[in-house]
């Protein structure tokens, strides 16, 4: 009945451009963090950027939250609306953990297999940039839309391959006697690992949108 009804209502647009907004900071913080995983001097900047980015994601978060107290018609499900926006905050802040675990051990060079899942981490960033600027036409996108949750779902598949190769090679360079190394690349392997899983789940809140409007 209440999918019936909002069919004949003007639907509440606000939230798209939130949406898009938030999508686009997620990118940008994405693109940082790789920047931290290659190295050289401009870590502290670049984690000072994710931050700063972290914050203003916050602030378009809370608008999309007031939103649907003052809206009367949204365009899907408010619970949904909250889901997706909630999942989508919680990859930046995921990322601003990274950032700052990175800072925190000191660490100024990166396995390869480390920046693997940062390129991961930015693919699937923009992927779900791509997702979200399909929503304002779920109808005509849902083929698209199921095809980029797919895409993400390769993503953190093969993440998780790269992690556990990671895991191997920093395991044999703690027995070679190097365990503070093993400790710290943990954290950081950690850290990227759950970034692409916070992305993932973004996906999965956009799936479930789409099934329940198709």
């Amino acid at each position: 009945m209440l999918h019936w009804f909002q069919r004949l209502m003007p639907r509440q647009k606000v939230f798209f451009p939130l949406f898009e907004r938030h999508a686009a900071v997620i990118v940008t913080a994405a693109r940082a963090l790789r920047e931290m995983l290659a190295g050289g001097d401009q870590i502290k900047l670049r984690c000072q950027e994710i931050l700063a980015l972290e914050h203003e994601a916050d602030g378009i978060t809370r608008e999309v939250l007031i939103g649907l107290r003052t809206s009367f018609i949204t365009p899907f499900d408010r619970a949904d609306i909250q889901s997706l926006i909630t999942s989508m905050d919680d990859s930046i802040d995921q990322m601003q953990q990274t950032a700052k675990a990175i800072v925190l051990f000191e660490a100024t060079t990166f396995e390869p297999e480390m920046r693997t899942m940062a390129d991961a981490i930015v693919e699937c960033a923009e992927l779900v940039q791509r997702a979200v600027s399909m929503l304002s036409d779920i109808e005509s996108n849902a083929a698209k839309l199921n095809e980029i949750g797919l895409q993400i779902m390769r993503i953190e598949g093969n993440a998780d391959d790269t992690h556990d190769r990671g895991l191997s090679r920093l395991y044999q360079k703690a027995k070679a006697g190097k365990a503070m190394e093993f400790i710290r690349g943990n954290e950081i392997y950690n850290h990227l690992e759950n970034t692409v899983d916070r992305l993932d789940d973004v996906a999965d809140e956009i799936q479930g949108i789409v099934i329940e409007h198709v």
